[in-house]
C-alpha cells in the first residue's frame, strides 16, 4: 500500500475527517472528533509510514510476525503502532489495522458518543 491508497481507505470510511492539525505535512484522520491514525508526507529513510492505535497484546504479536511494523517514534508505545506501508505488512492488514484503531477509539468513548457513532453506520 503506498500513501495515497492509505489516505484513500481512510477517507472512503464512514465518517471519517483530514486534517493537518500538527503541520502541513501530517495528514491526521480522526473519528468522533479522535484521531485514530496520521502519517508524515516526508517519508523516513524514503519509506512512508502510519501510526495506528493498538492493542497491547495485538501490538506484540503483530511486531513478532512483521518487519514493517515497530513502535512509533513519536506516539505513546502502550497504545500506538508505526506501520511501513511499502514493507512486508500486506494491504489487507494495513486495512485491519485502521480499523482496529477506529474500534479502538470508539471504545473509549462515552456511552452516547458510541451510540452516536454506531447510528451512523446504519
Amino acid at each position: 500500500m503506498n500513501i495515497e491508497e492509505y489516505r484513500e481507505y481512510c477517507l472512503s470510511i464512514k465518517g471519517v475527517t483530514e486534517s493537518f492539525p500538527f503541520d502541513e505535512h501530517t495528514l491526521v484522520y480522526k473519528i468522533m472528533d479522535k484521531m485514530f491514525t496520521f502519517a508524515p508526507l516526508n517519508p523516513k529513510e524514503g519509506r512512508f509510514w502510519a501510526d495506528t492505535k493498538c492493542d497491547t497484546a495485538r501490538s506484540a504479536e503483530l511486531m513478532e510476525q512483521y518487519n514493517g511494523i515497530s513502535f512509533g517514534p513519536y506516539s505513546d508505545k502502550k497504545y500506538w503502532i508505526t506501520i511501513y506501508l511499502e514493507s512486508d505488512v500486506p494491504d489487507s492488514l494495513i486495512k485491519e489495522l485502521i480499523n482496529h484503531s477506529i474500534e479502538e477509539v470508539v471504545k473509549k468513548l462515552p456511552k452516547k458518543k458510541q451510540e452516536e457513532y454506531y447510528a451512523t453506520l446504519k
